[in-house]
């Protein structure tokens, strides 16, 4: 074996030099943080990161962890806790993990915000980015402490009503991440106050203008209407924006007005809750506003319309922020019944059916509703249709058939069939192609927020802060708000059974049914319950058909404990390293 020789110079040289000047290499131009503070482009990826982390940028399904669905996904995290699986380990609903990264980036973004060169050459514009940017991240760092109180507060081991640890500067040292979780009130207000930071900078929406005389308050002293749309123009329309950072305010006061946080039963959370709902909804004049065709936004002629590169440029009414348009078939690959080579992943119960109610409005156990046992299906609300494939309806111009012995898309007929008797309609598009021998995709977006979840949400509060037909300062009540709702859903008019319900309690009901309906398949139904303190075990129900008679049965029982589980845990390894409080029975 040869042996390596060194000759005696190279000793030398390391004696007399730094090894480290020796062997490592010199600045080879590799960015490092000092860049953040001369390059925008650089700096600004820190805000865009925390962008990434939004957890609506797609949709959870995890309706199929509710009493709304079953998923044939046997590996399902969704499945696991459905059915007595969700520990502190186990928790496909875990945000702690990205919200706290995302203000992590948002916070070290605010502390250089106002050092970097946005546009040294001009002071205004320079002045404009730095408020629009500051104002985005504020605006960011309140919506994650939404969610971190969403998903993770609730009363701890100690007794306490707690929310999250409060990291508003970036933190480098194990001590500071130890921070204990504050209380509930102090998070509520910490989030509230970011939230209102935010709208102190940014405009209300984002898009040029042609005049100074149409600037936004607050705006008064741009003489240049070049430089404002520069900054606040079209170009920035799906990032942030005053009135989506006012609709996550009203979202987080509505969480907090509901009975799961709303401890004391306080009228004036709710009171809260409604005015600044309100406030949104004014914008696009309240009721009047109400898109025609907002429960369809995912068909072609509303993705189309909302395209903001083309036409005047605007979204469609009902959206207040989304993502990009992109263009695919992943939705249809993993829904689409097994004939039309889909996966069939997401199958709605015989609960969710039940609670679409008649044509006529009557709920289908109401006396009179003219619900027929033999034909389910018969007369029923329209968006039924529009929502669920149920046996002998029709999806891609094909009849689906999910009785027992009806081919591939029969009840459990393959691993990939229905576990309940129905397939998932609503978000797809039947114009997409998933047969492999000639695939075609299409246009989609996924949504941030929509109106009708904010008229819903305003009818919640309304409701119990007023009652069925009080308004307070918005000037319309809950009733006229489900009747707008139900009116545009194909309810025949007039609604009879909307006029009989005439207590708080029985509109309660009304309102947390249509919202059931109007908003099943985006995520709401799982945290919605929670907040409601509902029962979570209502066993998960499916139908089987055979030779024309319908038979009822359990799918899955729903095993949750009802004693904690309205509130999520915190992550184990998170209590273990940072000694954090628990949530009340979590493991």
């Amino acid at each position: 074996m040869k042996k390596l020789k060194i000759p005696l110079f190279l000793l030398a040289a390391c004696a007399l030099c730094s090894c480290e000047k020796l062997f490592n290499p010199n600045n080879d131009n590799h960015s490092t943080f000092d860049r953040v503070l001369v390059d925008p482009a650089y700096a600004e990826g820190l805000l865009i990161k925390a962008y990434t982390y939004i957890p609506t940028n797609d949709y959870p399904y995890n309706e199929v962890a509710t009493d709304d669905a079953a998923t044939n996904v046997k590996t399902s995290n969704h499945l696991k806790i459905a059915t007595g699986g969700w520990t502190s380990l186990v928790n496909p609903e875990n945000l702690w993990d990205n919200a706290n990264r995302a203000i992590m980036y948002l916070n070290q973004f605010l502390e250089v915000v106002e050092i970097v060169p946005w546009k040294y050459t001009d002071k205004q514009l320079n002045a404009l980015y730095i408020r629009r940017l500051k104002g985005e991240a504020f605006a960011l760092r309140g919506m994650f402490k939404y969610y971190l109180i969403r998903n993770h507060g609730g009363f701890g081991e100690n007794g306490e009503l707690l929310g999250f640890p409060i990291y508003n500067t970036f933190v480098e040292s194990a001590e500071d991440f130890a921070a204990p979780r504050a209380k509930f009130a102090e998070s509520l207000k910490s989030t509230y106050d970011d939230l209102d930071s935010a709208l102190a900078l940014l405009a209300p929406d984002y898009g040029n203008v042609n005049n100074p005389i149409d600037l936004p308050p607050g705006f008064s002293d741009i003489t240049d209407v070049d430089k404002y749309n520069a900054v606040f123009g079209e170009l920035v329309q799906q990032r942030v924006s005053g009135r989506i950072t006012l609709a996550f305010k009203a979202r987080m006061a509505l969480l907090a007005a509901s009975p799961a946080f709303n401890t004391n039963n306080s009228t004036q959370l709710w009171e809260d809750a409604a005015k600044i709902t309100s406030d949104v909804l004014s914008e696009i004049n309240g009721i009047a506003g109400l898109d025609p065709k907002g429960n369809v936004i995912y068909l072609k002629p509303q993705v189309d319309a909302a395209d903001i590169t083309a036409g005047d440029k605007k979204d469609i009414p009902e959206v207040l922020w989304r993502r990009p348009i992109y263009n695919n078939r992943a939705r249809e690959q993993a829904n689409f019944p097994p004939t039309l080579f889909g996966n069939g992943n997401i199958n709605p119960s015989q609960n969710l059916v039940d609670a679409f109610p008649m044509a006529n409005g009557l709920p289908i156990t109401a006396p009179g509703s003219g619900y027929d046992p033999a034909k389910p299906y018969d007369k029923r609300d329209p968006r039924l249709a529009l929502y669920i494939v149920y046996n002998g309806s029709k999806l891609r111009n094909t009849t689906i058939n999910t009785g027992v012995g009806a081919g591939d898309d029969g009840l459990d007929a393959r691993p990939n069939s229905t576990r309940t008797g129905y397939y998932l309609k609503k978000l797809l598009r039947e114009d997409v192609n998933v047969n492999p021998v000639s695939t075609s995709d299409q246009k989609h977006f996924n949504t941030h927020i929509r109106y009708t979840e904010l008229f819903l949400n305003y009818a919640e509060a309304a409701n119990e802060a007023f009652g069925p037909d009080g308004g307070g300062t918005a000037g319309y009540s809950a009733r006229a708000v489900i009747a707008a709702i139900r009116k545009r859903a194909g309810i025949t008019q007039p609604d009879a059974y909307l006029q009989t319900v005439t207590t708080k309690e029985a509109m309660r009901d009304l309102i947390r049914n249509e919202r059931r309906l109007e908003l099943c398949f985006e995520g709401f139904r799982f945290w919605d319950l929670r907040r409601w303190k509902a029962d979570l075990t209502e066993p998960l129900r499916g139908v089987r058909i055979s030779n024309g008679t319908y038979e009822y049965f359990t799918v899955e029982e729903r095993a949750y404990n009802n004693d904690y589980m309205h509130y999520g845990p915190i992550p184990n390894r998170e209590v273990f390293k940072f000694n954090f409080v628990q949530n009340k029975g979590w493991q």
